[in-house]
């Protein structure tokens, strides 16, 4: 009897005698169905097995035994964490041309974009965060907020009876064999454990769940029992009509370790008829095929994963430069493979060159390898070192200058017209706003001069958390920007103009005679014209504000662009270093005069690379690596 899928192979009725016959398969047990076996179950099957659902073409499982690394990058932080870390920013920037006696801190270099400072900004409201000694007061003791008991997985094989007598004793779960089979993964359970379950569920109910044998199959993978897997994936591939990503994708990442690593390209042939594999697919076969020397093979589905727009893994390119580094080291300079050896070379150095244009930037370990095969590269002579860069942008290994934090003027102008199109006039920003005030905004921006510095008055009258001392911080800030010299505009809400505790009428008089004054309505967003002002005004001008611009970041079209804004940003946006305070002087965090991305010249690399893992997405590494090549 059969589901309508058939996907669902269920034991005959009770009242059809059968034999059930428990036999060891390569240490893996199976139950033979002597009598009543059921028609639809091929014969390669040797276990009755149930899907409870059908799977869904390119719906996720839980990959237990693939989940070391999340797609993408990371450094995620929750809303509120952000939103909180937001607050307390304090700093930033080292001015040029008009604006370059900015007084700001050198030493040491502090600025919001450098790795590991939101991770350091939440630590350090933890440790000011009152305890919440009374959080659990009047709870009974002993009680809990985790919910039921865990399971407790035995720590021996037992036998059915055994396992019967666990699961009354555990009130009868319908669930108790998935449960269980969960417990024994997390509780890393020897395999013969597993087995015994198994043997005792297909001898209980005559059947054995897709789900049960995909947690099975995950215990098997994560443990390293690869023949083991083998087994599985002959069973499963008999009883059911197909695998959906998690079953897919424990077979690929086992086999791609084993000798049999070909057969893991047949089931990603499979897996691309229903969805797009996931870069761990790739990377598991491509790894396997750079073990087993095919670097055509490992090329080819290399090419596959970037068409289809998808990120590798670390991890990938890892496997790249370390078979290239071997393959290397084997070959020596015979020239009847020097042909394919620079082929090979230029392929990773197009690596770098994607981690280049993509601002992806390469783990400790990864850039380790890169290290060493830069080292290894026969005829050449190539250096490595572990280094950083000077306030100034020198590298401090081999003296070479970086790159430029500034845009060209080309990339200027492309900046300029996406943020016009897709944040100013973008369909969402009158959600805030009106056409008529963005408008009148304009028009006030065309007739004045062009702004050296655009503050976001709000944000930085907030930075102090006494209240009533709003207008006197926003008025220091300015009076030092307009001590300089320095043509500033302030951006403000209307309510600011009305006297109050925080909004004394003395300063804010003062406020509007030191600088250009535009105060929006007090529902309007400040950003978009802070951001319009800003570009309007030229290359030159920076902006001061602690908000630090990624949900406009995310309006802009591409990659690409976003890209160009937060070079754009790490180089224009000046933020408070510290509190405000009488008697001491207004500082901003420095701004690096060099952008941290990888860069090349004719005998020489420079690689940031990532080596803490507290860097937030919105941060760029401090550390490098230094290559040069020796003549």
């Amino acid at each position: 009897m059969t589901s309508s899928c058939a996907t669902r192979v269920m034991c005959p009725a009770p009242s059809v005698v059968f034999i059930h016959e428990v036999v060891q398969r390569k240490e893996l047990y199976l139950i033979r169905i002597s009598k009543g076996r059921s028609p639809q179950l091929p014969l390669s099957a040797r276990f009755l097995c149930t899907r409870h659902t059908t799977p869904t073409p390119g719906g996720r499982q839980t990959d237990r035994g693939n989940s070391g690394q999340a797609d993408g990058q990371e450094g995620v932080r929750n809303s509120s964490n952000r939103r909180r870390e937001e607050e307390l920013w304090d700093g930033a920037a080292k001015g040029r041309g008009k604006s370059s006696s900015l007084w700001q801190r050198t030493s040491p270099p502090k600025s919001v974009f450098a790795a590991g400072t939101a991770k350091r900004t939440t630590e350090m409201l933890k440790r000011k965060a009152p305890q919440d000694v009374e959080q659990h007061a009047g709870e009974p003791e002993g009680r809990t907020r985790r919910g039921p008991a865990k399971v407790q997985p035995p720590d021996r094989p037992l036998s059915a009876a055994d396992w019967r007598t666990l699961k009354e004793s555990m009130g009868n779960s319908q669930r108790f064999d998935i449960q269980m089979m969960s417990a024994l993964f997390t509780s890393g359970a020897e395999l013969d454990i597993a087995k015994s379950l198994l043997t005792f569920v297909a001898m209980e109910t005559g059947t054995l769940t897709y789900e049960l044998l995909l947690r099975y199959l995950t215990l098997c993978v994560s443990g390293g029992h690869d023949a083991e897997v083998f087994d599985i994936y002959d069973i499963m591939q008999g009883s059911f009509s197909s695998l959906e990503t998690g079953a897919s994708s424990l077979f690929i990442k086992s086999f791609s370790r084993t000798e049999r690593w070909r057969e893991a390209v047949g089931i990603l042939r499979e897996v691309k008829k229903v969805f797009t594999p996931s870069p761990r697919n790739y990377g598991d076969i491509i790894a396997a095929a750079m073990l087993n020397g095919d670097m055509t093979a490992a090329w080819a589905l290399y090419d596959e994963l970037i068409e289809n727009g998808l990120s590798p893994h670390q991890e990938t390119w890892d496997a790249l430069y370390k078979g290239a580094r071997e393959t290397e080291e084997k070959t020596g300079k015979k020239e009847a493979e020097a042909v394919s050896q620079s082929e090979h070379r230029e392929r990773l150095l197009g690596i770098l060159l994607h981690m280049r244009n993509n601002q992806i930037y390469p783990q400790r370990g990864l850039t380790s390898g890169i290290k060493t095969w830069f080292e290894s590269l026969m005829g050449q002579r190539w250096a490595g070192s572990w280094t950083s860069a000077s306030p100034k942008g020198v590298c401090k290994c081999c003296g070479s200058e970086l790159e430029s934090i500034q845009l060209t003027v080309e990339e200027y102008q492309q900046l300029k017209d996406r943020v016009m199109a897709d944040i100013i006039q973008g369909r969402d920003v009158f959600n805030k706003t009106t056409p008529e005030e963005l408008k009148r905004f304009k028009a006030f921006v065309e007739r004045k001069p062009a702004f050296d510095v655009v503050v976001d008055g709000l944000n930085v009258a907030n930075i102090n958390r006494d209240k009533s001392r709003q207008s006197e911080t926003l008025l220091a800030v300015v009076s030092e920007l307009e001590g300089q010299g320095l043509t500033v505009l302030v951006l403000g809400r209307k309510h600011m103009l009305r006297p109050s505790r925080s909004w004394d009428k003395h300063n804010m008089k003062l406020i509007q005679q030191k600088a250009h004054c535009f105060f929006t309505e007090n529902i309007s967003e400040d950003d978009p014209f802070l951001l319009y002002a800003t570009l309007h005004s030229g290359n030159h001008c920076r902006f001061v504000s602690r908000d630090l611009m990624r949900d406009h970041k995310a309006c802009l079209p591409d990659g690409a662009t976003r890209r160009l804004f937060f070079k754009w940003q790490r180089g224009h946006q000046l933020v408070l270093d510290g509190y405000v305070a009488a008697g001491r002087r207004v500082r901003f965090q420095s701004i690096p005069s060099y952008d941290t991305i990888i860069q090349m010249s004719a005998d020489s690399w420079h690689v940031p690379y990532d080596d803490t893992e507290d860097r937030s997405t919105y941060e760029v590494p401090q550390r490098w690596l230094c290559l040069t090549a020796k003549h």
